[in-house]
């Protein structure tokens, strides 16, 4: 009960941001580009609500975000494959390796600045997200299948973090894309697997 009257009681803008994510992850997973018609409004929306709340790491993120989405989608219209969908590209494991490596030290750096000089809430909690999601936007946008992988890590994290601030529709939101990312991570190891298959097929004709 208690949860529906904070459900209720949330601003018009948070559950407008909340459509426009759900909306945007469901497009992603179905591998359109129309996903970031849904990401520049929700990403505007949550750069004022993450900054209202203190959350100034997940508030600058947004402004990466915007800026991210317009690198995305240059990136997804030249990845498209004969169903006008875009393809699937899997990172090494030495080269995931390698981006976590420098993640764990930009999230150490990132932390520790806003510890120090802001008055940041749960600065370490909220940089790793943030630093997480810097990661996996990235590799959403050059169409990497470890994404998915990331963008469960800073699923789990998120619902901790604004269920305690108080965000419960942004909360719930990512409880629905937790589930998202990982039918998201099942769909695109499809596609990818069939790509592969489908290679293999052409390499055996010739």
């Amino acid at each position: 009960m208690d949860f529906l009257i904070q459900m209720l009681g949330s601003s018009a803008i948070e559950l407008i941001a909340v459509f426009c994510g759900f909306i945007n992850v469901v497009l992603i997973i179905r591998r359109s580009i129309w996903n970031y018609l849904f990401g520049f409004i929700m990403v505007i929306l949550y750069a004022k609500i993450f900054y209202d709340y203190q959350l100034y790491s997940d508030s600058i993120l947004q402004v990466y975000f915007f800026f991210m989405q317009i690198y995305g989608v240059a990136c997804w219209l030249q990845g498209k494959s004969d169903d006008g969908k875009i393809q699937v590209v899997s990172l090494s494991s030495k080269v995931f390796s390698q981006y976590l490596f420098f993640g764990v030290i930009a999230w150490l750096t990132w932390s520790y600045a806003m510890h120090v000089w802001t008055d940041a809430s749960y600065p370490y909690w909220d940089s790793a997200i943030a630093v997480l999601s810097i990661l996996a936007q990235f590799f959403l946008s050059r169409r990497y299948l470890q994404n998915w992988y990331l963008w469960i890590a800073v699923d789990l994290l998120a619902i901790a973090l604004f269920a305690v601030k108080g965000l419960m529709p942004t909360a719930a939101l990512y409880f629905v894309f937790l589930i998202l990312a990982s039918i998201g991570l099942i769909s695109w190891q499809r596609k990818h697997l069939k790509q592969q298959n489908d290679l293999a097929k052409v390499a055996s004709s010739d």
